[in-house]
């Protein structure tokens, strides 16, 4: 079995932010796949990528000063998600789905959310999986599995994980807090009468600044 990403877009209409990734899934000359039960680690590569002053100082919460980036540039796990491959001859194309969220508090969203929109992260694909073939054409069928280093790079533009969260964030970001801290920030509003959540914070924002 060869691997190799060809492409990626984000799911319309998905229950929630998901990106679809295009694997080309490669198998021996004339040797008859019946299905391919496979399963993907999808990392995020940090030092595979140069970085914009901008981006190093959004950055600088996730992995610390830039001087020490030597040290701290290590890999983000992004999802590790099944797959089952319909049977094929000689070579197919799959989909990988990969749900996301947009919960800050979790590094590869922090990462991906303080990169450029014009810019590519750094992927690496790594595969394990049950094989069910018929060797040379035959009729019988034999169990393999996908060999522990088979993987794959590519390279996602930061523009389609900004459209697949705009998917169901338009134009907004999600932040997880403590209950404690919604009730008391809902006391404020009600108390307050303020419309939304966002003039809530603007508000909080400017009496601090004062």
């Amino acid at each position: 079995m060869r691997f190799r990403c060809t492409g990626a877009r984000p799911q319309l209409h998905a229950a929630g932010p998901t990106i679809l990734l295009d694997l080309q899934v490669r198998g021996d000359p004339g040797q008859r796949v019946h299905s391919l039960a496979l399963r993907t680690q999808i990392r995020i590569e940090p030092r595979r990528r140069r970085y914009t002053p901008e981006e190093a100082d959004k950055l600088t919460d996730l992995f610390g000063e830039p001087r020490r980036w030597g040290e701290t540039l290590n890999p983000l796990q992004l999802a590790t998600v099944p797959t089952m491959v319909q049977g094929f001859t000689g070579e197919t194309t799959a989909e990988i789905e990969i749900p996301l969220t947009y919960d800050l508090d979790i590094a590869a969203t922090k990462y991906l959310h303080g990169l450029g929109a014009d810019t590519e992260v750094p992927l690496l694909l790594l595969f394990t999986g049950t094989v069910f073939y018929s060797p040379d054409g035959g009729r019988g069928v034999q169990v393999g599995l996908v060999p522990w280093h088979e993987e794959a790079t590519f390279r996602l533009p930061v523009a389609v994980w900004r459209a697949a969260m705009d998917e169901h964030f338009p134009g907004a970001t999600w932040l997880r807090v403590h209950r404690e801290t919604l009730d008391a920030l809902q006391a404020y509003r009600s108390e307050h009468a303020i419309p939304t959540w966002d003039d809530t914070l603007h508000r909080l924002l400017k009496e601090a600044g004062s």
